[in-house]
C-alpha cells in the first residue's frame, strides 16, 4: 500500500465493519419481532406499533457503532437510565431482552470477533438499565 506522507488512514468504524445501517435494522427489527410476542417486555412499550421504539432503538445502535448522528440530531443525549426510568426493568426483564437480543444476533452471521464485542456491550448496556430488585 503507497501512503502519502502527512496523511492517515482511516479505518473502518465497527460500523462499517458489520454491514453498516441494513445490519443494524435487521438486529433491531428482529429483536422487536421477540419483544412483541413477550408477556413481560410489550407491555413496556406503550406505543400500540412498535415501529417509533425499533426506530429510536436503531439509530442508537447506528450512532453508538460509528455511523450517522441521527438519534441525537433527533433527540438529543440518550440518557438511557433517564429514559428507562420509568418502566420496572427487574432481572426478570433484563433475562428477556437479553433473550430476544441473543437470537437477533445470531441472525447477523457475524464474525466471532465482531460477534463477541457487540454482546459485550449490549451485556452491559442491558444491567446498566436495571433499576429494581427482583
Amino acid at each position: 500500500m503507497n501512503e502519502i506522507p502527512g496523511e492517515t488512514v482511516q479505518e473502518q468504524t465497527f460500523y462499517e465493519q458489520v454491514g453498516g445501517e441494513e445490519t443494524f435494522r435487521r438486529l433491531v427489527h428482529r429483536f422487536y419481532e421477540g419483544v412483541a410476542q413477550d408477556p413481560l417486555l410489550r407491555p413496556m412499550y406503550p406505543e400500540e406499533d412498535l415501529g417509533p421504539a425499533e426506530e429510536r432503538l436503531a439509530l442508537f445502535l447506528i450512532q453508538y457503532w460509528g455511523g450517522p448522528r441521527t438519534y441525537s440530531d433527533h433527540r438529543g443525549h440518550p440518557r438511557l437510565r433517564m429514559r428507562h426510568a420509568p418502566f420496572t426493568v427487574d432481572r426478570a426483564a433484563h433475562d428477556a431482552w437479553l433473550r430476544h437480543m441473543r437470537a437477533a444476533v445470531d441472525t447477523l452471521g457475524l464474525s466471532p470477533a465482531h460477534e463477541a464485542e457487540l454482546w459485550r456491550y449490549l451485556s452491559y448496556a442491558a444491567a446498566s438499565m436495571v433499576n429494581s430488585a427482583d
